[in-house]
């Protein structure tokens, strides 16, 4: 199976049309050098202010077999609309004014030294990716672990149960990125795939003690969401019991799984798939190819895009230290 591409265009794409001088480029680039999922992920602008509107199929029409001057009856298929909310994520900062003006007081200098904020902002969107609860904290979009959390739910079916009964299970989300699949959204309107950054210019702002200094303030906010518009396009391998791993148990038979939720996907040839997983998975993935090298793991290193991936049947397989650790079984 080949590595797909997807003509799509990610978050990186659209720092690509902006000014190579300009902040929010610069930005966009220092995200995606830490965060693998947002060179995955579409980001596909949404049709409302606030969000995307998504109209989803959930039932064919009727077709007939007919005979000759036999008629037959029209029918219509049935459709439900979905709003997805985009969430904004915001971060300040601050510099001495004085550093700043030794350095020039470019634009890209300060983005750079405030580069701690764009790794802040990386992590929670990715945590929100993952266990946002749009329903519990209106402030975030909901997530993939919210949206497949109960094995007897209409997506049950794309939740394959590793059999972790204990309180440190782990999951491996196989996501199949596309517009008609799953992405990334930002605002109608909005530019730079959602992402703004502001110069809101020198102001005092106090220290440790309180004292006041001048510095140069900067605002960064990120307007983004998840849209799935066909669910059947994402697969969560649940319950995995990170102990009966580490201890190389017959109990965690990874690249079963992952099988499995490979043929979840309704046609592959429709989507960009890619595996999402932690370090600890990961590693004993690796582990796990090793020992059953001489049968044929499926687990290789490839050239995907100029940068060595690792791959699971020509699907990328991606680290994301989002994935925690701590998850409770899904039943």
């Amino acid at each position: 199976m080949p590595v797909l591409n997807t003509t799509q265009p990610t978050i990186l794409d659209f720092a690509k049309s902006l000014d190579p001088d300009g902040s929010v480029a610069r930005v966009i680039k220092l995200l995606s050098q830490t965060n693998e999922i947002i060179s995955d992920a579409p980001a596909v602008e949404g049709n409302l202010p606030t969000g995307h509107q998504i109209t989803q199929e959930t039932g064919l029409p009727a077709v007939y077999y007919r005979q000759i001057n036999q008629g037959t009856a029209s029918g219509t298929g049935k459709t439900a609309q979905i709003v997805e909310q985009c969430a904004e994520l915001v971060a300040r900062g601050t510099i001495d004014c004085k550093l700043a003006n030794l350095n020039g007081n470019s634009a890209a200098w300060r983005v750079s030294r405030n580069s701690r904020h764009m790794e802040a902002m990386n992590q929670r969107m990715t945590s929100t990716l993952i266990y946002g609860n749009g329903g519990l904290t209106p402030s975030e979009f909901s997530g993939f672990s919210v949206r497949y959390s109960l094995l007897s739910a209409g997506n049950g079916g794309n939740i394959i149960d590793a059999g972790g009964i204990g309180s440190d299970n782990s999951s491996i989300y196989l996501t199949g990125w596309g517009s008609e699949t799953a992405h990334l959204i930002f605002p109608k309107g909005s530019t730079g795939a959602g992402i703004k950054h502001q110069d809101l210019g020198e102001d005092d702002v106090l220290d440790a003690a309180g004292l006041p200094y001048r510095a140069l303030k900067d605002l960064w906010t990120w307007d983004n969401g998840l849209a799935l518009p066909d669910w059947r396009y994402v697969v969560r391998i649940a319950n995995i019991d990170i102990s009966n791993l580490v201890a190389q148990s017959s109990n965690a038979d990874l690249i079963e799984k992952m099988i499995v939720a490979i043929h979840c996907l309704p046609h592959i040839g429709m989507c960009r798939p890619v595996f999402y997983m932690n370090r600890t998975v990961f590693s004993m993935l690796d582990i796990q190819r090793r020992n059953d090298v001489i049968a044929g793991g499926g687990l290789k290193y490839e050239n995907v895009d100029g940068v060595a991936t690792s791959t699971f049947r020509g699907i990328p397989v991606r680290r994301l230290d989002a994935l925690v650790e701590t998850e409770a079984r899904v039943v």
